[in-house]
């Protein structure tokens, strides 16, 4: 693998890494801001498995839909299938709470669940990446 692309899948785990750090930091007293933490765990595992991607040169959409992603992402590995119902639940995240409307606020368990979530999917990921791309 070059250089240039080492680099570029490195960047974009860095970036998921800091949005699961963001999530956690946003939960903490004394202002605890669900909302955009649990926005932030939607971004992570989003990141994780574009840097999956970016790695097997598969070209994405831009998109949020974490589904969409992981299906191209079993080309190269069937194991990511298990992903599916964790992708699901994060999917919605990405835009669920970040405008007004119905409901302002995700629960703390809400939270708790997305973010287990979300660093399953980046530990899953780094664990089938080589270890010269991980942050």
């Amino acid at each position: 693998m070059d250089e240039a692309k080492r680099e570029l899948v490195n960047a974009w785990l860095v970036k998921a890494q800091n949005d699961l750090a963001t999530a956690r930091k946003l939960v903490r007293e004394p202002e605890i801001i669900l909302d955009t933490a649990i926005y932030h765990c939607q971004q992570a595992a989003e990141k994780a498995i574009k840097a999956f991607l970016v790695f097997h040169d598969q070209r994405f959409e831009k998109t949020h839909d974490l589904r969409l992603l992981i299906e191209l992402a079993l080309r190269y590995n069937e194991r990511l299938s298990d992903l599916q119902s964790t992708a699901e639940l994060l999917t919605p995240y990405a835009t669920t709470y970040r405008y007004p409307g119905d409901v302002l606020h995700p629960s703390q368990e809400e939270f708790d669940e997305a973010l287990s979530s979300a660093e399953s999917i980046y530990a899953f990921i780094l664990s089938i990446l080589p270890p010269s791309v991980h942050p």
